[in-house]
């Protein structure tokens, strides 16, 4: 992707564009018992999440280590399967694959967990709905069967890898890890809540950022079917509290520990940057992620504005663009941008991507339509 000025928006061809169903690198397992893991292990109870239980004797992680062991085993098995499934299918070529009742890939997703690797099975299964996305499926096909292809070679060498990549991949295959590393207190302004479906499940993706230490930080969190996920802040609103980072992912995803007080309302949007600084920020995140799908970015003083059959942010001071990301135009949130700009600069945050730029919530810098200047709008 590139930016323009004042023009349309355009992203390079190659291996690095990928899909935006999901907005976050997140895999999302389908089957119940992984779901029923996730949710378990994404939702604790509040005694667990402050307190924390006795500590494990040697005789229990002896065994949650040969659990472990014998996992990898069968995730190993189910990425060389997969290896040559890939194969296979390239050397076939790609003709049958848009055809209707083409079972490859819920096959080979079937198969996927069976090695009890629910990333990997959900990835194959996304790879069902390219053939119809409309012209140019062939190469965005090729472009995700390189990107699996990526994963599994990456975890076929795990132990070659240096420790954050490593943590990204077993993250991404769908191990489940622990947040580890000191926690961090701060006083986190809420800038966006959304619910995603994820397979059976509802993901709840809430994003952060500490006023002093000017970090964000991604709570994630599940609802088994007929329940809502387990945490619930106001956009908005700012939070005295301690999060604990999880490993690899860049180190955005974080557990909520203690709060000290209730979400109080504020008025000042993250300092943000510009559309360059977005897709910077983006294009380095990838070096430690190769399958992410977005990053979080701020856009300061950015005017919504038509682009051909799409719109796109132009920045006010360098007239730099940054084109919206089309699942985003088909929300009402995008049309509220669009009011509550009215032609002037705002301040927007969301997630910028291979396909432009997701707008999460804005902030107007004068009053208006009973908002006060500088009020939170959700977007999402």
């Amino acid at each position: 992707m590139v930016l323009s000025h004042g023009g349309e928006a355009g992203r390079p061809k190659g291996p690095v564009e990928r899909r935006t169903a999901d907005r976050v690198a997140s895999p999302g397992p389908d089957e119940v018992s992984d779901t029923a893991d996730q949710v378990r292990e994404t939702v604790p109870d509040e005694t667990s999440r402050t307190a924390g239980g006795p500590p494990p004797d040697s005789a229990g992680r002896a065994a949650a280590a040969r659990r472990a062991a014998r996992r990898a085993e069968r995730v190993t098995g189910g990425a060389q399967e997969l290896e040559q499934r890939l194969a296979d299918l390239l050397r076939g070529g790609l003709a049958a694959t848009d055809r209707p009742g083409y079972g490859l890939w819920e096959e080979t997703a079937a198969r996927m967990v069976d090695a009890q690797a629910p990333g990997l099975a959900h990835r194959v299964r996304e790879l069902g709905s390219v053939a119809a996305s409309g012209p140019g499926w062939p190469v965005r096909l090729l472009e995700e069967c390189a990107l699996l292809h990526l994963l599994d070679a990456a975890w076929l060498r795990l132990d070659g890898l240096p420790g954050p990549l490593a943590a990204t991949v077993r993250s991404r295959v769908g191990l489940t890890a622990s947040a580890e590393g000191p926690a961090v207190r701060d006083r986190w302004a809420v800038l966006a809540q959304y619910d995603t479906p994820d397979g059976r499940i509802t993901a709840r993706r809430i994003w952060l950022h500490g006023e002093e230490s000017g970090r964000t930080a991604l709570l994630l969190s599940y609802g088994a079917p007929g329940r809502t996920p387990a945490w619930t802040l106001p956009v908005g609103t700012v939070i005295d509290a301690e999060v604990t980072p999880y490993p690899g992912g860049g180190g955005l995803r974080a557990e909520l520990g203690q709060r000290f007080g209730d979400p109080v309302a504020t008025a000042a949007p993250p300092r943000g940057g510009t559309t360059a600084d977005a897709v910077g920020a983006y294009g380095r995140a990838l070096r430690d992620d190769p399958w992410l799908d977005g990053w979080p970015a701020t856009l300061r003083d950015v005017i919504p504005a038509p682009s051909g059959d799409g719109w796109q942010l132009i920045g006010a001071e360098d007239g730099s663009a940054l084109p919206i990301a089309p699942p985003a135009l088909s929300r009402p949130g995008w049309w509220k941008l669009v009011a509550l700009s009215g032609g002037a600069p705002v301040t927007v945050f969301g997630e910028c991507g291979h396909r432009g730029f997701d707008p999460l919530a804005a902030w107007c810098a004068e009053s208006s339509d009973g908002l006060d200047a500088g009020a939170a709008v959700a977007l999402a």
